[in-house]
């Protein structure tokens, strides 16, 4: 049984969720914090301790016992799929993700804690973003200063120099995992676009190919992206844990440029009802404003020892059995109640 004691903010996020349920599966001891009341009510069925941390607010990091944590793991974060157009408050990125991290790096530095893993954000890498070229962690970053997810990327960005300075001049050993697009089930039903609710082009191509409806691809069907699952994710974050001399920026990402047609195919052939043949309709002439990307992962390879289990076929067929045995539930009731009451 591991001995090892971990914190993790925004536990009751969907990454988070995923990562302490692998965190209790292999043995280790949990302390979740996060501001949900429905993810308290979780974690309390689950006999798991549960804080109640606002991170933006130093005042709160009181609650938590003092132990040695031999790990803390920062999930939380405010991201624009989140935000309705009424609650908007480009104020509230500073508070929550550089605020909050900051905070959370003063926990740390006071505590000795043993090691900080971040999760973040891609979107600051816009600027190199193409479908021929695979972008690596020495290519820096290009951030793009409009937009939906500017100011949103502005402050991750701000966040991750935060934890580097930390590292630095407090010697707090820090590991960064850039994120591309994370699937699984629970957050991808419904998403605020530009601050509207819209059903994910993945949830549509899903209800549409389990009703057996003509599944409609929009524009050029050749573009594509970096997609990873949410367990992917989960595997590095427990593989980060076991090694002790690594830090700094890693891509964890598939490393697989996935088409829409390929999006489109493979949903059909894991969803479609029924024994008819999936219906496929293109529509070039509608933009479908897909963003096109892909990652090396190549140093988590090396370095962390990691490499993704799940092809996005793998993924779809876990995520139906996900869906299917209502696990993670509560993810998707949490969802439904942050719409109802924006």
């Amino acid at each position: 049984m591991s001995t090892k004691e971990i914190l993790v903010f925004g536990a009751a996020g969907f990454i988070g969720t995923y990562l302490i349920d692998e965190l209790l599966r292999q043995n280790y001891r949990v302390v979740a914090s996060d501001i949900s009341e429905i993810g308290k009510e979780y974690y309390k069925e689950k006999s798991i301790s549960y804080l109640f941390i606002d991170i933006t607010d130093k005042d709160n990091f009181e609650k938590i016992p003092s132990k040695k944590y031999d790990a803390v793991i920062h999930v939380a974060a405010l991201q624009p799929a989140n935000i309705s157009s009424k609650s908007f408050d480009p104020r509230n990125y500073i508070k929550v993700n550089v605020i909050g991290t900051l905070n959370i790096l003063e926990f740390c530095r006071k505590n000795e804690v043993g090691k900080l893993i971040y999760a973040s954000s891609h979107r600051n890498t816009q600027g190199l973003w193409s479908r021929k070229k695979a972008i690596r962690e020495e290519d820096g970053r290009c951030q793009k200063n409009s937009g939906e997810y500017a100011l949103f990327s502005i402050s991750e960005t701000a966040a991750q120099d935060c934890i580097e300075y930390y590292e630095n001049e407090h010697g707090i050993k820090s590991i960064i995992f850039r994120l591309p697009p994370v699937y699984g089930y629970g957050p991808h039903t419904e998403i605020f676009k530009e601050g509207k609710p819209i059903l994910t082009g993945f949830q549509t191509f899903i209800e549409n190919a389990m009703s057996g409806k003509p599944l409609e691809i929009w524009g050029d069907s050749s573009v594509g992206r970096d997609i990873i699952y949410v367990k992917d994710v989960v595997s590095a974050f427990m593989k980060a844990l076991e090694k002790e001399n690594v830090r700094g920026l890693y891509n964890i990402a598939s490393g697989t440029y996935l088409t829409l047609q390929e999006q489109v195919e493979l949903t059909a052939r894991v969803f479609w009802r029924g024994d008819t043949k999936p219906v496929f309709v293109t529509k070039p002439e509608k933009e479908h404003k897909m963003d096109s990307f892909i990652y090396d992962n190549g140093k988590a390879k090396k370095e962390l020892d990691w490499c993704p289990q799940y092809s996005f076929e793998d993924m779809l067929i876990d995520y139906k059995k996900e869906m299917q045995n209502q696990r993670f539930q509560y993810l998707v009731e949490k969802r439904k109640k942050m719409f109802q009451e924006a």
